[in-house]
């Protein structure tokens, strides 16, 4: 019998979702499963020894651990991205490495709305002052604690249109927004996007979301010199890859008015440090790398980590 090891089962499932999935097909039990919430590196080697098969999501499995797990013969991966594994060396000791794409588009689409919505309706803001008797005492039926503007009619910019993108730009147009995007592929083009360059997406965005892979070319895109392209009105929305952004630029700028605000699900190091330069910052929102993990997202991407392992077994 195969023996999958789990070794950092926190963040795909807190409780809620039933690891069973992965060790049993068609009822059948065909597995032993072990599971760890979470492993510090030096246990890796230790905790996944007899594995057959590991499931990671944030674990690195480096050249050196690769070599010291002489049965292993699966690396599942509860992410799209594989940079946290060795794969050269996988490869060449006859190991599979299988990942899952496209899990959580719908998930991540609607915490971008979420995020922009937050930032332009100032949803918080405005319950807080009502929860603090501001509506009680005051003299009117209405109050608002700026102006504020609808989507309708306003450029949204996506930065990177594969399946998220196209699914956020879909919401856009439902809003009725304008929807521009960048790719490095032109043949991303999809109905009711205009394509653009990366400059004309800069200059032209009344809120930018940034979808793309984390590349040598797209690593700190947003920057000093892109802000200051960007309109003083703007909003930037990152739900993709936190070193996108030169997060100390970003901070000046949002400091300085250079835009109007940011929306953020992923920072550069997760978890942040305490002295990030964002933190305390009134336009800028961060939520701690959520958009992934609806329970719909969560629960497809178990399943298809299942897939994975039992397509690979046959």
């Amino acid at each position: 019998m195969e023996k999958i090891v789990i070794l950092d089962g926190h963040a795909l499932n807190p409780g809620d979702l039933d690891w069973n999935i992965l060790a049993e097909k068609d009822g059948v039990r065909l597995a032993d499963l072990e599971i760890f919430e979470r492993t510090p590196a030096n246990l890796v080697v230790h905790r996944a020894q007899d594995a057959s098969v590991i499931v990671i999501n944030k674990i690195n499995v480096t050249k050196e651990i690769i070599q010291q797990l002489p049965r292993l013969k699966l690396i599942a991966i509860t992410a799209t991205g594989t940079n946290n594994v060795d794969i050269a060396e996988a490869t060449k000791k006859g190991i599979a490495v299988k990942n899952v794409v496209g899990y959580s588009s719908n998930a991540v689409a609607q915490h971008v709305f979420a995020l922009i919505l937050a930032l332009i309706n100032k949803v918080c803001e405005h319950s807080q002052t009502v929860h603090q008797l501001s509506w009680s005492n005051n003299p009117d039926f209405s109050y608002f604690l700026s102006p504020w503007n609808e989507l309708n009619g306003k450029t949204l910019g996506i930065y990177g249109l594969g399946n998220i993108g196209h699914q956020v730009a879909r919401i856009g147009h439902a809003f009725g927004m304008k929807i521009i995007a960048y790719n490095r592929s032109a043949d991303n083009r999809g109905k009711n996007i205009q394509m653009v360059s990366s400059e004309k997406l800069l200059l032209q965005s009344d809120i930018l979301s940034l979808h793309a892979p984390l590349t040598e070319m797209t690593k700190h895109f947003i920057n000093a010199t892109s802000l200051s392209a960007m309109k003083p009105t703007a909003i930037l929305i990152n739900t993709a890859r936190g070193p996108l952004i030169q997060e100390a630029d970003l901070a000046q700028a949002l400091d300085n008015q250079v835009i109007k605000g940011a929306g953020l699900d992923v920072l550069t190091g997760e978890p942040p440090n305490k002295n990030n330069p964002l933190f305390g910052l009134k336009n800028c929102l961060i939520t701690p790398h959520i958009a992934w993990t609806s329970t719909e997202a969560r629960t497809t991407l178990l399943e298809a980590t299942a897939k994975n392992i039992w397509d690979f077994f046959g």
